[in-house]
């Protein structure tokens, strides 16, 4: 599969009832003028927090990055923490594939399930007891209540209030039963959640992107239709296990994490949350007035956040791991560098200062700054291609480790390639090159193309006749041609003797540059030599042009690539004059005065 279908698609645009009840006030989009883009004074923790639901995508390697760059700009901690709670979605190879995904990108966490550290474990599912203590603590100091409705009720309430157009909110049935009643149907395994007990005017905070962010508005329509709305997330489900809320902040506060970048975007709602568990979103600017109402109940320190906007695809939807939308690994897969990538995300919802966006991890690190772009950005695929070519070609001019390795991802790919018959462009090539013969064949045409270098398997589609020995004639050998088909027979035959004369030790770039013009120039003095001519009155601009037609279309297989004299270099003396031959024969240019003469 070639990276351009890989890359964002169109999906619908359908947002879900609770996401459209509940809505900001203008306040939160208009930003603080008090809010400073520098970075922390004193060394930042942070951490990327992901759970093992789904793969690592674009968006999710965007949130790790930005964590990353700010406790590394500012000499601080980035940690890894697996989110690991929701089991009934769990995928069995997603954490593997997150620590191996992440390395692959460049990112190195300091602390995280592997490598353990001083705040571990790093693992929810491991920190059970801690959030069901943290939650007994809120139980006793009234900031949360048991809730002990069925399934069903809940479940036949959101029915019934999405069908009068209100979100799915709890309605605190559980919230007036007596403590003492409580306890005793807990302690007799009646099953219950615990809720977080939500005040009617959560207080306002200042986020690093958005400023000032305001209150949620107030659901007149609720309030019209008598029905009392409370969002008083669940904090503990009835399995023992916590939901994101709760671990969240607990693990945040007890791992000293003093900075939060995360997407600003509303976070989904299922119409159950008490037996069936939470949807996690990454989503979370809705949430944190809920997160900063934890760490007060707590009487902690909450850290400070960061949203970001989402990013989308050309339909302004966005990218979910869950529906697999440009997994990483397929674009390791593809060939894509991961400095490319990485770059590549970061330009988007981050201004820099530089004058290029050719930006490497270490340039990121020592110009990052707090400067986050508000709203959602559309993913630009053919940005990615661009930085891809502009680190090809670095890596070419350079040399080193990271051209030896395009040279070998290159090579392992055309060698794949080998084991089946290729066809391009009607021509059968046969004679493949193997082993270091290949290897050197792949490097030297990469330093002379790697400006235009995108995937390993692009690079063999448009170069491929580098490649093999023996191209057997085309079977439409004329319409490859073009204008180089209207030089005469004698035109060709000096093509080919001016080729034969160079001699074996002269076959060199320089020399078949020089040699081209003086193609041209003879040709065109053969034209104004004669009356009447094949090649009518063509000017030497033309003839320059039809002479390159036939060479590229003879030696070339009419493929693109350098310039014909480094081609011709590259390919070797002897293979462009047999291709040449057996080209012209095919099309009826070669005459019995040339077409077998020797030295080839």
């Amino acid at each position: 599969m070639h990276l351009r279908s890989a890359l964002p698609f169109g999906r619908s645009s359908y947002i879900c009832r609770q996401c459209r009840t509940f809505s900001f006030s203008k306040k939160v989009w208009k930003a603080d003028p008090n809010i400073s883009h520098q970075l922390p004074s004193s060394p930042a923790r942070t951490r990327f927090a992901p759970s093992p639901t789904g793969y690592l995508h674009l968006g999710s390697l965007r949130t790790a990055l930005f964590n990353y760059l700010i406790a590394k700009a500012t000499g601080g901690q980035f940690l890894l923490r697996i989110e690991d709670t929701d089991k009934k979605r769990t995928i069995a190879d997603a954490e593997e594939r997150l620590y191996c995904d992440l390395k692959w990108a460049g990112l190195q966490w300091d602390e995280g399930p592997d490598i353990g550290g001083p705040y571990g474990p790093y693992k929810q599912s491991e920190r059970t007891a801690l959030y069901q203590e943290h939650a007994e603590k809120l139980l006793q100091s009234g900031n949360a209540y048991r809730c002990f409705c069925s399934s069903e009720k809940l479940s036949e309430l959101a029915r019934r209030r999405a069908s009068l157009g209100l979100a799915t909110d709890y309605d605190r049935t559980c919230d007036g039963t007596p403590r003492q009643q409580s306890d005793e149907r807990a302690s007799a395994g009646d099953p219950f959640v615990i809720r977080l007990r939500v005040p009617p005017e959560p207080a306002e905070y200042i986020d690093l992107v958005y400023g000032s962010v305001g209150k949620p508005n107030h659901n007149k329509k609720a309030q019209n239709l008598g029905e009392a709305l409370y969002e008083d997330p669940i904090l503990l489900k009835s399995d023992g296990l916590p939901t994101y809320h709760l671990a969240n902040v607990v693990d945040d506060h007890h791992m000293d994490i003093t900075h939060v970048v995360r997407a600003a975007v509303r976070a989904l709602a299922l119409l159950s949350w008490c037996y069936i568990g939470l949807t996690r979103s990454q989503e979370w600017m809705s949430s944190t007035p809920k997160h900063l109402i934890l760490y007060d109940a707590l009487g902690w320190k909450a850290p400070k956040f960061a949203h970001v906007g989402l990013l989308q695809d050309s339909s302004r939807q966005k990218f979910s791991k869950r529906r697999g939308d440009l997994d990483i690994r397929r674009f390791g897969d593809q060939g894509i560098f991961p400095e490319a990538l990485l770059n590549y995300v970061a330009l988007y919802g981050w201004s820099h200062g530089h004058k290029s966006d050719v930006l490497s991890l270490t340039d990121l690190i020592e110009s990052f700054n707090m400067k986050f772009t508000k709203g959602n950005t559309i993913v630009e695929p053919h940005k990615l291609l661009y930085l891809q070519k502009k680190y090809a070609a670095k890596y070419a001019d350079e040399g080193g480790q990271q051209f030896e390795a395009l040279v070998g991802r290159v090579f392992q790919a055309i060698e794949q390639e080998f084991e089946t018959p290729s066809w391009f462009r009607g021509a059968v090539y046969q004679y493949p090159l193997r082993g270091i013969e290949l290897r050197i064949r792949v490097a030297d045409v990469l330093k002379h193309t790697a400006k235009n270098y995108t995937t390993p398997r692009e690079f063999f589609d448009n170069y491929r006749y580098f490649f093999y020995q023996t191209p057997l004639p085309l079977p439409n050998p004329v319409d490859s041609v073009g204008e180089g088909d209207v030089l005469s027979w004698a035109s060709w035959g000096m093509i080919y003797k001016m080729l034969r004369d160079v001699a074996p030790q002269s076959w060199t770039a320089d020399t078949l540059k020089e040699t081209l013009s003086n193609m041209t120039d003879a040709i065109f003095q053969q034209q104004q030599s004669r009356q009447v001519t094949l090649e009518g009155s063509m000017d030497r601009k033309a003839i320059y042009k039809a002479v390159q037609l036939v060479l590229r279309s003879s030696i070339a297989c009419g493929g693109s690539g350098p310039p014909m004299h480094t081609t011709m270099t590259l390919l070797g003396r002897e293979l462009c004059l047999q291709r040449f031959l057996a080209f012209a024969s095919a099309i009826g240019r070669a005459s019995n005065g040339w077409e077998g003469e020797e030295p080839l």
